[in-house]
């Protein structure tokens, strides 16, 4: 892993795949760390000619850890500026949930650096926004837990209740996912100041219009956190994107899809690598 200065702050990445293939930048979302991306789908995605990077954002994992509020634009200049930080003109960009909010501000704001968007499980802020469920608002609402058994068993419970119908719960596989983030950093303060910034970010709709870059929605039909009909939106505001919907799968991108995800990433990149 390295770390890179952008924006006034430190970002830690990591990359996979050949430095020479075409750039791939993953996005995570809210509260998330880099390794939310699983190693597996990253080297899926680098298997198909991609030069993975995956990097913690702001206030998580390793990156600086802030003490005052900031915006989604100032998460978008901090993924525009790491690109910048390591000699990489433009990249495909691909966010999850918030991560997909960020990676549609890279493309608006700084449409230069993004070859590619890929919005996955995300949609469009503001008044726009189709709300959690009401399962899916206590996933967010959830007290910061104090112990580190507490903090395990509280990630175990947002992993089930996100979960959807096609994808039963692996306890041994979901427990040393949020045993791995809960050990490498833990920051309840971080996830606040992100949230905040999601409820203070106004709605995009009317500038993704504007976009013409090539664009890729996915959502699953059974998400509780960012309901399926926030994909639909995403993906009719801009012109020309694709829209996949998949069955069974909740706020989560769960194994059986990756293969399904990457070829999709893969196939919209060409348009811009023909070399892919």
């Amino acid at each position: 892993m390295s770390r890179a200065t952008c924006n006034g702050i430190e970002l830690e990445y990591e990359t996979f795949g050949d430095p020479s293939g075409a750039p791939l930048l993953l996005i995570a979302g809210l509260g998330s760390q880099m390794i939310s991306w699983n190693d597996q789908f990253c080297e899926l995605l680098a298997g198909r000619g991609f030069q993975v990077i995956r990097f913690d954002n702001r206030d998580v994992g390793l990156s600086t850890w802030m003490d005052a509020a900031y915006t989604l634009n100032d998460m978008a200049a901090d993924a525009a500026g790491l690109l910048d930080a390591i000699g990489i003109p433009a990249a495909h960009v691909v966010g999850t949930s918030m991560g997909g909010f960020i990676a549609q501000l890279v493309a608006l704001n700084h449409p230069d650096r993004a070859l590619t968007l890929t919005s996955i499980m995300s949609g469009p802020n503001g008044e726009d926004e189709v709300p959690p469920t009401d399962e899916g608002r206590e996933v967010l609402l959830v007290p910061a837990p104090k112990t580190r058994e507490e903090r395990i068993q509280v990630g175990l419970w947002a992993k089930r209740r996100l979960l959807g119908s096609a994808d039963p719960y692996d306890d041994e596989y979901e427990r040393a996912r949020v045993t791995a983030a809960v050990d490498r950093a833990y920051h309840p303060a971080g996830f606040a100041r992100q949230l905040g910034a999601i409820v203070a970010a106004p709605s995009r709709l009317g500038r993704l219009s504007s976009l013409r870059v090539p664009a890729l929605v996915v959502h699953g039909k059974d998400d509780i956190l960012v309901p399926v009909d926030n994909g639909r939106k995403v993906a009719a505001a801009i012109p020309g994107a694709r829209l996949m919907e998949i069955e069974g799968m909740g706020h989560d991108l769960p194994g059986r899809v990756w293969e399904q995800v990457a070829d999709a990433i893969a196939e919209l990149a060409r348009e811009n690598s023909p070399a892919l």
